[in-house]
């Protein structure tokens, strides 16, 4: 949301406000920093151990009379995330349009991804206006019975943050010195592994498993795995327990955007469950494993620039061995064309909405 926030704001006769939930505080506000946004509300809903219906409640509760002081023409909620769901609600509750960016993503199966698959389609019932990345996207929507008026396809909003992160990397002399300093324990002679991992359907075995297949690529030749640790505790203890006294497997806390950014551009190839991940790395032309059974994003896979391999750790290891040792298979993926935007998503939502307005 950080382009569409900046773009909003210099719209002339918009008057914008930004909340916040905090659900992740520190994660928060390390993005905010990066792209100098200081919210309006703030509800500071972190809390350890805190299920989602907490996190639900919470945000419903901290929404009501911020929307109800507000009154705002539309109320802007991005993605599949819980926060995201009931933000919808709230604005549903109090009769206020919905705008949903990020539409039209579906996997067909609630329980994958889950919860993020109840939450995108319960926000696409009650949204007024649906941005779609895709025309995928679009088509999922419209068999669903969405009215066509309501959909405009954009692209995706990540894409545009992704180019603006590239772009005040390579200006800026001092931000790219910084970065390789702080990143000076990787060995340059060595190809790198970039690894994510968070979703709650791989909790258990399959976390554990994708550990053990990175454990086996570490010790391919001139290989290094980079895998900043999310900080969930259901993350956090397979992969310190597995991967924790690893040679050439570097465990480090969350990342901020810009140095993750970076990663993903010094990276060889990226093995990941996240969703913002398979569309960003295109961009980059990176090669994506995708540590999941299915995914909402096809278009990676039918473009070729994703591969979906679960969490089987021998299906991971031997892609992942292909890519780095195939130059053919890991160049038919690394110069395929990435369907998920131009860095024009935000321009045409902030049309679009001025133009319902």
């Amino acid at each position: 949301m950080a382009p569409l926030v900046k773009l909003f704001s210099k719209t002339p006769n918009v008057e914008l406000s930004v909340c916040v939930t905090a659900q992740h505080r520190e994660m928060l506000d390390q993005v905010l920093q990066v792209f100098k946004i200081s919210p309006d509300f703030d509800l500071d809903i972190m809390c350890p151990g805190q299920s989602l219906t907490d996190i639900t409640s919470n945000v419903l509760q901290g929404l009501e009379p911020i929307m109800k002081e507000l009154k705002p023409d539309w109320v802007l909620v991005h993605g599949d995330t819980t926060t995201a769901m009931a933000a919808a609600m709230a604005a549903f509750y109090q009769n206020l349009p919905i705008a949903h960016i990020e539409a039209g993503l579906r996997t067909g199966d609630l329980l994958r991804p889950w919860p993020e698959e109840m939450n995108r389609k319960v926000i696409d019932a009650i949204g007024q206006l649906l941005f779609a990345p895709t025309d995928g996207a679009r088509d999922a929507l419209l068999r669903e019975g969405v009215n066509k008026e309501a959909i405009v396809v954009t692209g995706n909003t990540v894409i545009d943050a992704l180019l603006d992160v590239v772009k005040i990397i390579e200006t800026n002399v001092d931000i790219e010195a910084n970065l390789q300093e702080r990143f000076s324990f990787l060995d340059s002679s060595k190809r790198l592994v970039l690894a994510t991992g968070h979703r709650r359907e791989s909790f258990g075995d399959g976390m554990k498993n994708v550990c053990a297949a990175l454990a086996q690529i570490s010790k391919l030749d001139d290989v290094q795995v980079v895998y900043p640790v999310h900080l969930n505790q259901n993350v956090q203890r397979p992969v310190n327990d597995i991967l924790g006294n690893m040679k050439d497997v570097f465990l480090i806390e969350p990342l901020d955007y810009l140095p993750f950014v970076y990663l993903m551009n010094r990276s060889e190839i990226i093995i990941t469950d996240s969703g913002g991940i398979q569309e960003e790395a295109p961009s980059l032309g990176k090669p994506v494993l995708v540590t999941r059974d299915v995914t909402e994003r096809p278009e990676a896979i039918e473009k070729g620039t994703a591969v979906l391999v679960g969490t089987d750790t021998d299906n991971i290891v031997s892609h992942a061995t292909r890519l780095l040792g195939e130059k053919e298979y890991y160049q038919s993926m690394s110069n395929a064309q990435n369907p998920y935007g131009d860095g024009k998503a935000s321009q045409r939502i902030v049309e679009a909405i001025c133009r319902g307005a």
